[in-house]
């Protein structure tokens, strides 16, 4: 990895004129802030302990443990491929834009607009599944402390109030959700260490390494184990999105060419090694496999904290988790509206008039957070009908971000030496990185839209596949019926007349 000087002595706002766009938000965040956010959105102390019953039953500890460690090296691949990217091409845009760069330029327009279209699907899900997770966590919290009983209906309650909590920050608390996102960082890190400690030292008994490493527990009904083994994955591949946050935010950070790329490669690895430590905590401390799977809280983590640590510091404890996995959604949003305003600014979505508007007093678009938090909460109401609705939610981020991480990478790859680099980049190693990326991606992009138990009903159905096809049908028809007249097209006095309305600002640069 290569980190040059800035190239050609460019401003950011130069930089941004340059690509096409003019600097319509505030540029506050540092490098730190622009990490802090991705960091935030990973999460370990909510990616891994949401899915944490998900992964008990497929695969077990075996699949938990080794799982993390092979996709936390695959994620990094994928993250080093798109961070190079990010580095030649610092927008809120995004992935959609470096596609739009990188592709030949007779189809360049329709990369983008599917390669948008993957990535708002992959960012809604990603923020439906945090604080749906943050509301089941909060739900188990409030059975134990007050004896609420955790039913479908109460759970998608809790689950949109927290959505309208994390609108209300990102709406009127800007500043305060920068605040709260370096805070987040350090809650993360701290939170990690004080559990695992807590968890290492005080039990009395702890399960031996053999249970960690080589325990294998198949609950899905599927007689194949591999094939267990391979929808175990889900619990480490889900954890490990929304690090493109630092890309859309490059708009808004300070040194953007340098500190976007560093922000996904950070998150990813720190990440890494924070998950690898809390899963071994969490797993060594099992009482009981059984009573945690059957755990009234609904949720295993919180079972085991309560049966290692006994009821007054496992509730405490289970309050650091809950707390972590609420700064994640608000960073979730923060990312998601982000993306909402940069592909309606280029009209890429319905009414785009509406969401690419930004507040004269905040700079931040109020109404992209808006959408985020309404099209997160339609994503998880299945669940009032369907047992299984999480781990489908899950699965729709995977596939719809990762196909929107290594669609650029791929058009790279064939780009080969005329891709005009950054001052961030890999070298020499930056085409074997591209291979392995495009390669896992195909495979979870399979393997996530398959059914995850058997039999397969109603009840148990993974709609992932359906929520895909929804978004990539819709996208398809618009594209072939209208925008294929007019997205992304620099000419088309209807792109430039919006342009001009949603910046309130001179006529920008044509890309």
């Amino acid at each position: 990895m290569t980190d040059d000087a800035r190239a050609g002595g460019l401003s950011d706002e130069e930089r941004l004129a340059q690509l096409g766009y003019t600097q319509v938000l505030a540029r506050r965040m540092s490098a730190f802030s622009n990490y802090a956010v991705s960091f935030t959105i990973i999460s370990v102390l909510s990616g891994c302990l949401t899915l944490y019953l998900f992964g008990m039953n497929t695969g077990g500890p075996a699949v938990i443990t080794w799982g993390w460690v092979g996709v936390g090296l695959m994620t990094l691949f994928v993250g080093l491929a798109m961070a190079e990217i990010c580095s030649a091409y610092p927008t809120s845009a995004g992935l959609y834009f470096w596609a739009h760069r990188l592709a030949p330029p007779r189809t360049a327009a329709a990369w983008a607009w599917f390669t948008g279209w993957f990535n708002v699907l992959g960012q809604v899900a990603v923020t439906a599944g945090i604080d749906f997770g943050a509301a089941s966590f909060l739900g188990a919290y409030l059975n134990l402390q007050f004896g609420f009983e955790v039913t479908p209906g109460r759970t998608i309650l809790l689950f949109a109030g927290i959505l309208v909590l994390h609108g209300l920050l990102n709406t009127f608390g800007v500043r305060i959700v920068g605040l709260l996102n370096g805070v987040s960082v350090w809650w993360h890190v701290l939170g990690v260490a004080v559990i695992v400690g807590a968890l290492a030292f005080v039990p009395d008994h702890h399960r031996p390494a053999s249970f960690v490493f080589t325990h294998f527990v198949n609950n899905t009904g599927w007689g194949s184990s591999v094939y267990v083994v391979l929808l175990g994955l889900l619990m480490a591949q889900y954890t490990f999105t929304g690090y493109d946050a630092s890309a859309h935010m490059t708009e808004e950070t300070r040194d953007a060419a340098t500190a976007g790329p560093k922000g996904i490669v950070r998150s990813i690895w720190t990440s890494w090694i924070a998950g690898f430590v809390l899963l071994l905590g969490f797993t060594f401390a099992i009482r009981s496999y059984d009573a945690a799977l059957e755990s009234p809280t609904g949720a295993p983590p919180a079972q085991i904290l309560l049966d290692a640590l006994g009821a007054t510091a496992g509730k405490l404890l289970l309050l650091v988790v809950i707390g972590a996995q609420l700064f994640c959604g608000m960073a979730s949003v923060t990312a998601n509206s982000r993306m909402i305003y940069a592909f309606s600014r280029d009209g890429a979505l319905p009414f785009s008039r509406v969401w690419c508007t930004v507040s004269p007093r905040t700079r931040t678009p109020v109404a992209a957070v808006w959408l985020a938090a309404v099209g997160a909460l339609v994503l998880g109401l299945p669940y009032l009908i369907n047992v299984t609705a999480y781990a489908a939610v899950t699965s729709i981020a995977v596939i719809g971000l990762y196909i929107a991480y290594v669609v650029p990478t791929l058009l790279r790859l064939r780009k080969g030496e005329a891709f005009e680099r950054g001052p961030w980049h890999l070298g020499r190693w930056s085409r074997a990185i591209g291979v392995v990326a495009v390669g896992w991606v195909v495979v979870i992009t399979v393997l996530f839209m398959l059914p995850q138990v058997s039999p397969v009903t109603w009840e148990t159905f993974n709609y992932a596949p359906v929520a895909v096809l929804v978004v990539l049908g819709t996208a398809a028809a618009w594209w072939f019926a209208s925008a294929r007249h007019w997205f992304l097209d620099p000419g088309h006095e209807r792109t430039r007349a919006r342009e001009r309305a949603r910046a309130n600002a001179p006529e920008p640069v044509d890309p």
